[in-house]
């Protein structure tokens, strides 16, 4: 039986939990995180208030429901083949559609399950996970933590190094009904490896949901790189909640392409907790129509010689609007630290818009904290300039964009390079959006050899000492 977001309660809460036959913790830390949810207000921030779109989900449109369908939509099906020999968790609706963890790896004590099955096998890291996240600020974060019906898990044990991408690839369901997902990764004393998110969804005829919150706890010595890459159909919409938190001498690089879905809100916040962790988060963003992306990303230094990199991008079409909200805090405890956050948008139409908002909140001395924004249409000069040289004005645009994301690109990897090229690609031939074999995707991708020193740009910009 299914209900609306906007009738949500706590005996929807006391299904979820009974169904999944839950512990009293679990089921306490719900009902908690209903009241909170039932408190707060859309944005709890008076400077963001203005600005935020949250308000474009329906609470009347979204349906959630215990289950939903778990039938292979039309615009899986290609990509589940590729798929079928790669370490991979699929996730459609709410069901885990399938696990693919070879005997080999699976001996080593990497684990990927389901949400439900880690509360039962790994209790106490799913506990710490989850009492991490504080909701009292954001109302959706409350509303994950309350009533979220599947999710991801996984955990890669100490000193374990993967050379092969675990896939992690999660679909709204063809019935129409909203997902809310919790996923979990630990990451152990010096392991490495590399998680790639792809989030899909189907046309639908109402407004469908994904609710995501995603926990990554890096240890000592560890190193993720991530990849997000969020492709859903403009009827749904995608609201995402991360924390990661980072040990000492622990590496988190997350790359996010976001293309798809009519709102997306991020609300990303790094704790580098331990000496000598560092966090790069790239993100690029391309709109069109009147989509809306509302992205806010915090890092947080906890200790010392600590060091964040956050650069975000967008490209917006038609009436696509988004807004970048950033803060660097550098705490008592985190001298000698070092960080960098910017938000550039370039505008393809009169009627795009964007906003950046970033700050810097600085409690020692002894750091070096930089921050930029900048907002502008596309320069018409350059536009001519390029016709001259026989280009048409769209190919002149298309030129432009990739210079301008290109500093952006050379910290991305080869495959995450490509990928997001396609993505581009397609969204502007208004192709679907999917990612396919290397094979297809290798005319997005050249040799490339380093040309442009990306940490020059940071001098340009106004430096907290």
């Amino acid at each position: 039986m299914s209900q609306t977001l906007s009738t949500i309660n706590i005996g929807h809460i006391d299904e979820i939990s009974s169904s999944k036959n839950e512990p009293d913790w679990l089921k306490d830390y719900r009902k908690n995180s209903l009241s909170v949810y039932e408190s707060l207000p859309i944005e709890t921030s008076p400077l963001y208030n203005k600005y935020t779109d949250a308000k474009k989900m329906d609470p009347q449109q979204v349906s959630l429901s215990i289950s939903t369908a778990d039938t292979i939509p039309k615009i899986l099906q290609k990509r589940l083949g590729e798929l079928e020999n790669e370490i991979c968790i699929i996730q459609i609706g709410t069901n885990i559609h399938k696990i693919n963890l070879p005997d080999e790896i699976k001996s080593k004590g990497l684990v990927i399950s389901s949400i439900e099955d880690a509360i039962q096998n790994n209790p106490e890291l799913v506990k710490k996970s989850l009492e991490q996240i504080e909701a009292k600020n954001d109302k959706f974060t409350a509303l994950n933590n309350a009533a979220f019906n599947s999710g991801v898990f996984i955990h890669i044990p100490k000193n374990l190094i993967l050379e092969k991408p675990i896939h992690v690839v999660i679909c709204l369901s063809e019935d129409g009904i909203s997902t809310i997902a919790r996923n979990i990764v630990f990451a152990d004393e010096s392991s490495k490896a590399t998680i790639v998110q792809e989030l899909y969804s189907g046309k639908s005829e109402k407004q469908q949901a994904l609710l995501e919150l995603f926990n990554t706890n890096a240890a000592a010595n560890s190193h993720l790189d991530i990849t997000t890459l969020q492709m859903m159909d403009q009827s749904s919409v995608n609201f995402s909640t991360r924390r990661t938190d980072l040990g000492q001498d622990a590496k988190v690089n997350w790359y996010s392409g976001l293309f798809g879905s009519e709102l997306s809100r991020y609300k990303i916040d790094y704790h580098l907790n331990g000496s000598g962790a560092s966090a790069n988060d790239s993100e690029v963003i391309f709109g069109n129509n009147e989509q809306s992306f509302d992205i806010q990303t915090d890092v947080n230094h906890e200790a010392p010689a600590t060091e964040g990199r956050v650069v975000e991008k967008s490209i917006l079409r038609n009436k696509a609007k988004s807004l970048f909200k950033g803060m660097i805090r550098i705490k008592e405890n985190a001298a000698k630290s070092n960080s960098f956050l910017s938000g550039r948008s370039i505008l393809l139409d009169k009627d795009a818009k964007s906003d950046a908002i970033p700050g810097l909140e600085i409690f020692t001395n002894d750091v070096k904290a930089t921050h930029s924004a900048s907002v502008a249409q596309i320069d018409e000069e350059q536009i001519f300039y390029l016709k001259t040289r026989c280009l048409s004005h769209e190919e002149a645009e298309r030129t432009i964009v990739e210079g301008f994301l290109e500093p952006l690109s050379r910290k991305m990897s080869f495959q995450v390079r490509a990928w997001i090229a396609y993505l581009i690609e397609s969204k502007w031939d208004e192709k679907e959006l999917t990612i396919n074999t290397d094979e297809e995707l290798a005319k997005f991708v050249e040799v490339e050899e380093t040309r442009y020193n990306e940490d020059a740009e940071i001098e340009q910009h106004y430096k907290y000492r």
